[in-house]
């Protein structure tokens, strides 16, 4: 699955997974995407898609993204996440992160969702978001330092409310093509992983949840 850049500058990355275990990539899945270093070549930027709860028609789940590269810094004007839906799946909302468009959304009546396209791309929230749009890791306009060289800064989070999904393992469908574009070399990107769920501690340290497993 190609994403931004030249066949040339990039290399593929398997995720390898079942079609029988789709449901419970969505619960925590990861991917990994590479734009080709020779003097790192094992660098990669890794997707984690973990679902935090079951709403009436579908999830909501928080995206991260790691930039386990050595050298090479997503700088400005950032990150483009994107994808294509299995089913007819739409954002009813994001925090933290934003579509670039909204696509047609007349079909709904009253208020329509975030986005209706089949296949949105994402981008980050600007510094100075106001603190309700905010989720932890969002909000730099995309840059994402590496994790060897600045780990507090190596992590680009959001969190996105999918409508019209299915609301069981069963049902819910893993999104596919899966796209990232940056500045500099093109990266491609991989098939999906089974992940132990992430766990998400308070600031205080004192309590952790953790994303779906089942």
């Amino acid at each position: 699955m190609a994403a931004g850049g030249g066949a040339g500058s990039a290399r593929s990355v398997a995720w390898g997974a079942s079609a029988l275990l789709v449901a419970a990539l969505l619960l925590s899945a990861p991917s990994a995407t590479e734009a080709y270093d020779s003097l790192d070549p094992n660098g990669n930027i890794t997707i984690k898609w973990d679902v935090m709860q079951w709403t009436p028609d579908g999830y909501v789940a928080v995206v991260t993204m790691f930039n386990y590269q050595q050298f090479r810094h997503i700088q400005a004007p950032g990150w483009q996440l994107g994808w294509t839906w299995a089913k007819k799946e739409v954002i009813w909302s994001m925090v933290g992160a934003q579509t670039t468009e909204q696509g047609d959304c007349s079909k709904f009546k009253g208020n329509p969702p975030h986005c209706c396209k089949k296949d949105p791309t994402i981008v980050d929230l600007l510094p100075g978001t106001p603190y309700n749009m905010q989720i932890a890791n969002c909000c730099k306009a995309g840059v994402i330092n590496t994790f060897n060289q600045d780990p507090l800064n190596a992590a680009s989070s959001f969190q996105i409310s999918v409508g019209l999904a299915g609301t069981t393992n069963k049902t819910v469908k893993l999104p596919k093509n899966f796209t990232l574009k940056a500045p500099g070399p093109g990266y491609t990107c991989g098939r999906a992983m089974i992940v132990r769920p992430t766990k998400f501690f308070t600031n205080d340290g004192r309590r952790a949840t953790q994303a779906l497993s089942k």
